[in-house]
Order: structure tokens, then sequence, then C-alpha cells
């Protein structure tokens, strides 16, 4: 019987764009759920009775602040027993910093399979990371939601004007930025969408084997044109004869009688040519 295996090449040796999604989403969610875990601002009261008008009270879960819209200091420890004991209040500690706690063994565990210095990543080591980040974008999701939703029936010494704090919002982005992230690598786990969630293609489409590296790319050949030039035989401007030098004269020479014999002797009067 033919073997009905499908295998599947890799056309390089990146790493795959959901890795890289991944690895970026995740610290990013990290930082941004422990800015809410310890930053005393997951709601805020305003026009709090007997106090200043630009007075008001910040109110986390681990620690109580009283802060002035003109000032950047503020005052915690305050004291509110009711608050703290609010079944929420234990329930976010708990699941924030395991939140915290999780996302950095995801990390741990999907760094390892995302190498890309090999043919092909350790697609279920990373998968397993994204799982880890993916619960703990859950972690954080779970006592951002509850107390958003029971912000106003929190009970507390201090009565006031209820506002949302910044930590709530940061605790909603950093969870989506991790469920996100974790998701997208957890679906490396798996083949999907033709191989393209892999960057992966049939072997048969490719006409390779398997293990064929891939063919490097001939170098494009680029004629450059010539900068020798080719003489002419065109004669030269400036004229020379190849016969023997005592022909080539350039001013006419006395005549000379070979039978007259040259005398010693002059009775003429002398002029200046003669000297």
């Amino acid at each position: 019987m033919p073997n009905r295996t499908q295998q599947w090449a890799r056309l390089s040796l990146r790493t795959p764009g959901i890795f890289i999604f991944g690895l970026v989403m995740a610290p990013c969610g990290w930082v941004l759920n422990l800015t809410a875990t310890v930053a005393p601002n997951w709601r805020t009261l305003e026009d709090v009775e007997n106090t200043p008008p630009n007075e008001f009270i910040e109110q986390g879960i681990w620690d109580i602040c009283r802060s002035i819209t003109t000032s950047t200091s503020s005052t915690c420890g305050l004291e509110d027993t009711p608050y703290f004991d609010n079944e929420i209040i234990d329930i976010a500690q708990g699941l924030m910093v395991a939140s915290l706690v999780v996302t950095i063994a995801g990390l741990a565990v999907a760094i390892p399979g995302v190498r890309c210095w090999k043919q092909s990543p350790n697609w279920v080591v990373a998968g397993l990371g994204g799982i880890l980040i993916f619960i703990s974008g859950v972690f954080t999701l779970i006592p951002i939601s509850w107390y958003a939703h029971i912000l106003e029936d929190l009970n507390s010494v201090t009565v006031g004007t209820v506002r949302v704090g910044y930590c709530i919002v940061l605790g909603f982005i950093g969870a989506i930025f991790e469920i996100l992230g974790g998701f997208v690598m957890f679906i490396g786990i798996c083949r999907c969408c033709g191989g393209k969630n892999r960057g992966e293609v049939r072997v048969e489409e490719t006409g390779r084997s398997r293990y064929t590296s891939r063919p490097q790319s001939q170098p494009r050949r680029v004629d450059i044109p010539s900068l020798r030039r080719d003489r002419s035989p065109a004669p030269s401007s400036v004229p020379y004869i190849r016969d023997p030098l005592d022909d080539d004269v350039s001013f006419p020479r006395a005549k000379t009688d070979g039978a007259r014999s040259i005398t010693t002797s002059y009775s003429g009067r002398p002029y200046d040519a003669d000297l």
C-alpha cells in the first residue's frame, strides 16, 4: 500500500511569526499585570465626607492611599478593615500573583521550543508554553472583571464618588495581551491552514526531498560594458617614415658636386654666411 502520510518541509529557518507575536505580547502583558498588581489604584473615591475637595482616596488590593490633586505625594498605609474583608480582595491577591508566576513559567518553557537555529522548532514544547501564557492571562482577567463588576458594592469605611482606577484598565489590557499571545503560540502545536501557521509546505509541492536543504539561488548575471577600446589602424597624427634618418630631412640641403674638389683658399670678399 502506498504511504499516505504527507511530508512537510519548512522553506526558511526564520522564527515563525506566531512565536514572534507570542514572545512580544506575553512580556508586555506581564509588565502591565505587574503594575496592576502592586499599584494601589483599583478604584478611586472622590468627594469624600469631611475632607478637602482636592483630596481623594485610592484603594488597591494591597494598600490604600490618600492623595491630593495639587501634589504628587501620597499618604499610604491607611486602615480600612471592611474593605480588606471583601471576598474579592483575597481572590485578587492570589490570582494576580499566580498570573505573574505562570507567565514567567510559560516564557521559560516556550523559549527553548521557539529556537530558530534548527531546521524546525519544537512545536509541542512551544505550544505548552503558549498554554501557560494563556492561562496566566485568564488568571488576571478573572479578578479584574469581578472587581470591576462589583466596583460600587465593595464595603468600605470611606464613602464617596466611586471611579475606576487605572489598575483595572492596565489589568484588562495585560490580560488580553497574554491571552492572545498564548493562543497564537498554541495553534502551532497542530498544523492548520495548509501549514501556513508553521511556514511549511508539502514536499510534493516543492519537488524535493524532505531533508533536502533549500537550493540556493544562482547569482544574477549582469553584463558590464567593457572599457577596453580597440585601437583602430587609422594613421597617426604625427607622421613618421621607416626609411633611414639620413633620408628624412625637413630642410633643403645644399647640392654637392662630386666632381668639384674642395679648395681651402678663398679670394673673394667674406660674407656673414661664410662664417
